[in-house]
């Protein structure tokens, strides 16, 4: 049997070492729009914030977690090793990603006619890819 989906996108956790720097990224640099905090069970907090309809969750443990994800992107190691947004001001927002600080993994790229990718590294190393279409 298939899934029957209740929701047209997803929620995605990401486990942070610093929500500060976290939510400077997300929030402040990306401009996802905060919903809610809580606290995790076993300590930490989770903040949740909204990337069109899908929710991004970033988990802040009260303990960090004993290995880090291994740094790469895309060829340093196997499962999920970015994910991807569509937006309609891809140079605009990989400028002020550079101006903030952060690292530009992939600068613009072409990748065929009609599709420009960019990929950004947050604080941890997490790659976000930014897609422009048209």
């Amino acid at each position: 049997m298939t899934v029957e989906l209740a929701k047209d996108s997803i929620d995605l956790g990401i486990v942070v070492t610093d929500l500060a720097a976290s939510l400077a990224f997300y929030r402040d640099t990306l401009g996802f729009v905060p919903v809610g905090e809580m606290d995790l069970p076993g300590g930490g907090t989770m903040q949740r914030l909204l990337c069109g309809t899908s929710v991004i969750k970033l988990l802040a443990p009260a303990k960090a977690p004993p290995v880090p994800a291994p740094p790469g992107g895309i060829q340093g190691a196997t499962g999920y090793r970015y994910w991807t947004i569509t937006v309609a001001n891809l140079e605009a927002v990989v400028a002020s990603c550079a101006d903030a600080g952060y690292k530009i993994a992939i600068p613009l790229t072409t990748l065929r006619p009609g599709v420009v990718i960019a990929i950004v590294a947050d604080r941890d190393g997490n790659w976000v890819e930014l897609v422009q279409l048209g």
